[in-house]
């Protein structure tokens, strides 16, 4: 096979499933999806690895099925990281602006740069490391609320950022895991970071939108209001935990409560009132059929209870109504049956799912909400090359390593 030098990997290691994306770069600016592969998941624990070798052979099939399907051996890749490790805090950065010959001062980009790596200066555990960094505006002068302050006049700069955190020792697992299948990782991406880049507008970035992003372990929650992320959560309740709900209820296997869940998800979606299902017991057992009217009694408590979390969430960073564009669910757990209606109900806000957006040749699949982050994978590798090799000068360089670090160079 060819090395993947040309193309770019997307990695999503979740908890129920494992996914590869290969896409290739087309004139334009444009990406082609080349590979997709996916694996169901092992060896984790509420979105963090507990088992890094079934992690590693579930990995190493996703790869092999993206690599099989694209005609490239993956070497590098791009890996979303999530979970309740994941942790958000906002920070200042302040620099003094140097002055001309005339005694006044203009901000530069090198000011800009300075100023971003001085609101990235804060202290964390030793066990933390930041994992994103998004500027929200800057303050020169005391004049808040300004979006480029490049070639103003002023003495101080300030820069609000919002910070992304996670646990080290989470983070290593997932490159070594990637590492072990023989695969570089270029670099670790906020899982709801991503698939906002697959699923927002820049129109609902700017009124103010809230990406939920509902995994099997975990439920991350990101918000952006003019046109930068305001908040970041994670939830520790995911489709995993609706799973358990039925298995318990039903008195059936995991694995059964798993594909029972699917099937009413796709009724609900598709409209289509009451009907039944046959539900093989466990053990010596026998199989029993049960209602959908059954499944929604077991299910509801647990959706109510997600969304109060998720409620609560959203109104710490400010009342939900002045979400402009609402809510957008992704996620495996997304289609969870009942939960749209619901979420209309008790959030008070227009509430929809997520369809994927940015790649060509995507099928059926792809747009689905549950590979948002997949997708938003290679969205944001490829606008990360697109930026680089825009620069005129160093300027970019610098000013990606002061937003994500040495290893974004």
């Amino acid at each position: 096979m060819a090395r993947n030098e040309q193309f770019f990997v997307g990695l999503d290691l979740g908890s129920t499933k494992t996914c590869a994306l290969v896409c290739q770069p087309k004139e334009g600016g444009k990406l082609q999806v080349a590979g997709f592969g996916v694996a169901e998941s092992k060896g984790w624990r509420k979105s963090v690895i507990v088992n890094l070798d079934l992690t590693v052979v579930a990995l190493k099939k996703a790869v092999e099925a993206a690599e099989s399907a694209a005609g490239v051996s993956i070497a590098s890749a791009y890996v979303g990281v999530a979970g309740s490790h994941i942790k958000g805090v906002t920070s200042r950065g302040a620099v003094s602006v140097a002055r001309g010959s005339d005694g006044t001062g203009t901000v530069t980009e090198e000011d800009i740069v300075k100023v971003l790596q001085a609101a990235r200066g804060i202290t964390l555990p030793p066990d933390r490391e930041i994992v994103y960094l998004e500027p929200q505006d800057y303050v020169l002068d005391s004049h808040e609320g300004i979006r480029n302050p490049v070639g103003m006049s002023g003495a101080r700069l300030e820069a609000n950022v919002h910070l992304i955190t996670g646990s080290s020792t989470a983070l290593r697992n997932v490159v070594t895991a990637a590492n072990l299948v023989g695969i570089k990782v270029l670099d670790t991406v906020y899982e709801p970071f991503a698939a906002a880049a697959a699923c927002l507008t820049p129109d609902e970035r700017e009124l103010g939108v809230a990406l939920v992003d509902i995994g099997g372990g975990s439920t991350d929650v990101i918000v952006y209001a003019e046109g930068s992320v305001r908040h970041t959560a994670s939830i520790p309740v995911g489709g995993e935990h609706f799973t358990n709900d039925i298995a318990v209820g039903l008195r059936t296997t995991i694995p059964e409560a798993e594909r029972v869940k699917r099937s009413w998800a796709e009724r609900e979606l598709a409209n289509m009132p009451g009907g039944v299902l046959e539900v093989p017991g466990m053990g010596e057992r026998p199989a029993r059929v049960v209602s959908y009217e059954v499944l929604d009694e077991i299910i509801q408590p647990r959706t109510l209870e997600l969304l109060e979390l998720i409620h609560d969430e959203l109104e710490r960073c400010g009342p939900i109504r002045q979400l402009g564009a609402g809510v957008i669910l992704v996620g495996g757990g997304a289609k969870q049956g009942g939960l749209l209606h619901l979420a209309e109900q008790n959030l008070g806000a227009p509430v929809r799912l997520g369809r994927c957006a940015g790649l060509e040749k995507m099928g059926e699949e792809l747009p689905e909400p549950e590979y948002a982050t997949l997708v938003g994978l290679v969205v944001y590798a490829n606008r990360r090359r697109l930026l680089r090799d825009a620069k005129v000068t160093g300027f970019m360089t610098k000013l990606w390593r002061a937003l994500f670090g040495k290893s974004a160079a």
